[in-house]
């Protein structure tokens, strides 16, 4: 069966579709990806197919509109405005460009972000789908949208007050896009617009089959979900047996105690010399050697001490079970391969759903509080990091995570819901 796969963002929302087309690419069928050109050597090198479509996301994230967009932080309405006004200028092109690689398609599965042009199309079409996320969307009383701060539980609202949140969160996100989704419908495929109440009236109706691409050890499935929402565990696609670690690496890994892993991927700081020198300053404090990443994150290239290694990127499944500890912005990617490392992780979240991420690893006591990207100081890093590396009991729930984690066959899970749900045959 030819099954198109829609994924649009950073390279941790599209590594993720990769291990699904592989996945269901061993199950017997024909498999495309679609997604943006910049990683078509990645897709083709893991022996998939791919469509290339609209721009370079790290185009988009270091533009004014990009910075803007990184510096909402958990504020739910900032940061959908402007997301929508990023996806107001892309919507119509990428409508188009999808329309056009799905010509043949027998199924959709699309990411949150390729919702827009994913189910239109699947409409238009005619042939089942299904939506992957990375971080919970349904509407339940068990904990809030990951675009909201949390209440404590103990208060006797906070029940209503995170189903409140999943509501807003898919309102506020839909009212926004929604004159660019109608306007591409219209002009590219001849559909009627959609109601400002869509996204609630196909929830109740139970036409999404929804897979959640984390663990249930880190966010288990609610009591109040219907046999829609499926939790399948993570989604890692692995390269470290194709991937050599340069000598100067080794060496400088043999050469003392486990080192610090820092990265924010591809959340890139408008001032790289000033994280950096943050990084430094906090890794001298609490003692410790450190790996850069320097990556898209915006950390510089400054002289660096010998304590330090900085390198452009590297698979996180081969280093970060070498790590005394993690230090990331807390993206859905990095925090499933950190937590299947089962290595104590500090979360620097800069927006979107990554505070979730860090205050879920807070809570079950993988880590410390997780520390605002705005609020961030050397004083409050380098505690983190000598927490996070010298507190045992955290060492050890970390390691029992992580444990778990690795039993899991995410891709497996996923490709037999598929199978089930959406009468995907071979």
């Amino acid at each position: 069966m030819r099954i198109a796969l829609i994924t649009l963002g950073s390279e941790g929302d599209v590594r993720p579709f990769i291990a699904l087309g592989l996945g269901l690419q061993a199950a017997g069928h024909d498999v495309l990806l679609v997604t943006h050109t910049s990683f078509e050597p990645l897709i083709h090198s893991c022996g998939l197919a791919c469509f290339p479509v609209g721009n370079d996301p790290r185009d988009v994230l270091e533009n004014e509109m990009g910075q803007t967009w990184l510096g909402t932080g958990n504020n739910a309405l900032r940061f959908f405005q402007q997301f929508s006004r990023i996806a107001d200028s892309l919507i119509q092109q990428y409508m188009l460009d999808c329309w056009n690689a799905c010509q043949g398609t027998e199924a959709i599965v699309f990411s949150t972000i390729g919702l827009a042009v994913g189910y239109p199309i699947a409409e238009k079409l005619g042939v089942p789908f299904g939506m992957a996320a990375p971080y919970p969307l349904t509407p339940t009383h068990a904990f809030r949208s990951p675009y909201f701060p949390a209440l404590p539980s103990s208060l006797p609202l906070s029940g209503f007050y995170n189903h409140l949140t999943h509501i807003l969160s898919m309102q506020i996100f839909w009212q926004l896009v929604r004159p660019a989704v109608n306007k591409a419908r219209r002009e590219v495929l001849n559909l009627p617009s959609l109601s400002p109440n869509w996204p609630l009236i196909e929830m109740r109706r139970g036409r999404f089959t929804l897979l959640y691409c984390y663990s249930p050890h880190i966010v288990p499935p609610a009591s109040d979900w219907s046999s829609w929402n499926h939790v399948t565990g993570y989604w890692f696609l692995d390269r470290q047996a194709e991937w050599q670690p340069p000598p100067d690496l080794l060496d400088f890994l043999a050469s003392g105690p486990p080192p610090v892993y820092v990265g924010f991927g591809s959340m890139n700081s408008h001032k790289p010399e000033e994280a950096t020198e943050m990084v430094l300053q906090a890794l001298a404090r609490s003692k410790q050697r450190g790996i850069l990443l320097t990556g898209w994150g915006g950390l510089s290239n400054a002289d660096l001490p010998d304590s330090i290694f900085k390198i452009d990127s590297i698979p996180h499944d081969w280093l970060f079970p070498q790590m005394a500890a993690i230090v990331h912005h807390g993206g859905s990617g990095t925090t499933a391969a950190s937590m299947r490392a089962g290595i104590p992780t500090v979360v620097i979240p800069f927006f979107g759903d990554q505070p979730f991420w860090g205050q879920r690893i807070f809570a079950l006591g993988a880590g410390p509080r997780p520390i605002p990207r705005k609020r961030l100081s050397v004083e409050q890093l380098a505690a983190a990091i000598q927490a996070a590396t010298c507190d045992e009991v955290m060492c050890t729930r970390s390691a029992a995570l992580g444990e778990c984690i690795r039993k899991e066959d995410g891709v497996t899970q996923a490709v037999e819901v598929l199978h089930r749900h959406l009468h995907i045959t071979v």
